[in-house]
């Protein structure tokens, strides 16, 4: 017998053992860096992996030599003592370089389980610049990025892991991650669908409108289960409920961020110039979510 189309074929990246939960440490040791390393070591410890805490000056001309050797150590001493903290035993690795933070963790994301970067807090017009790490590495790394952001409070057990699932094949990898996520975590899984990703144009007759919609909802809902499809019997312990929305999925996902422990997106760079970019829904979360976004990139 054929296995169904809707069956599930996409699998998490599959990565050494000892492949390392990668961290990047700003230069400033900011609140959300500091978050990023707590939420990493958690991470970590949860799979079983090492740490490795990377900072980047991105300014060799500036912190030369000597200078950027200190002002590294003194960072990666309290990122470190941090993980102690919260993580006694964890395996905790460290390196530096005076060079660009992007080009050093797209390096390192090609060996990595995953990259976790804190939020921007240098301002909304860097966080909003093509060139801001979050951004730049998140479209273009071979692993798993997350951004850490919001409070501590998106650690409650109760809240879900959330999922936007866009209808292509590139959110099959997301499909899978979001799955192992909420399994590992013992949380319910959202499995959020939109018709499309731009607003839709209202018209006058809210009846008309209710009309044209349900037998729409009805097709996407069927959509959304044929990408579900299998999942449930592969992860049969996680809870999932299906929401299927008209459009503007990023404000649905952004709504959804406030009560949810994880959001997890794919990327939908599919070559050339689009593949070092995200799409407007996963931009979006990375700049604005009130927790922590995840953004799996199709592989290449």
């Amino acid at each position: 017998m054929t296995r169904p189309a809707s069956a599930p074929h996409a699998e998490p990246v599959k990565r050494s053992a000892r492949a390392p939960i990668v961290v990047g440490v700003d230069v400033d040791d900011s609140a959300g860096s500091r978050r990023a390393v707590v939420w990493g070591a958690e991470e970590a410890v949860r799979l079983n992996a090492p740490l490795l805490l990377v900072h980047a000056a991105g300014h060799p001309d500036t912190f030369p030599g000597e200078t950027h050797k200190r002002r590294a150590e003194v960072l990666l001493r309290k990122a470190r003592l941090e993980v102690e903290r919260v993580c006694p035993r964890l395996d905790v690795w460290t390196e530096s370089s005076s060079e660009s933070p992007i080009p050093l963790l797209l390096a390192r994301s090609g060996a990595a389980r995953l990259i976790v970067l804190g939020a921007s807090t240098r301002g909304n017009l860097l966080a909003r610049h093509a060139h801001s790490p979050a951004l730049a590495v998140a479209g273009r790394a071979r692993c798993p990025v997350v951004v850490v952001r919001g409070d501590r409070q998106w650690q409650a057990a109760q809240r879900p892991v959330v999922l936007g699932v866009d209808g292509t094949p590139a959110s099959e990898g997301a499909i899978a991650v979001a799955f192992e996520e909420a399994a590992r975590r013992r949380s319910p899984l959202v499995a959020l669908h939109a018709r499309t990703d731009t607003e839709y144009r209202t018209a006058s007759n809210p009846t008309w409108i209710r009309l044209e919609w349900e037998p729409v909802h009805e097709q996407e809902s069927r959509t959304l289960a044929e990408r579900l499809a299998g999942w449930g019997e592969r992860y049969p312990d996680v809870h999932v409920d299906r929401v299927v929305v008209r459009d503007r999925p990023r404000h649905h996902l952004l709504r959804w961020s406030g009560r949810a422990r994880l959001l997890v997106v794919g990327s939908r760079g599919r070559g050339g110039v689009a593949a070092m970019l995200l799409g407007s829904t996963s931009r979006a979360l990375v700049q604005h979510a009130r927790c922590p976004v995840m953004v799996v990139r199709p592989p290449t």
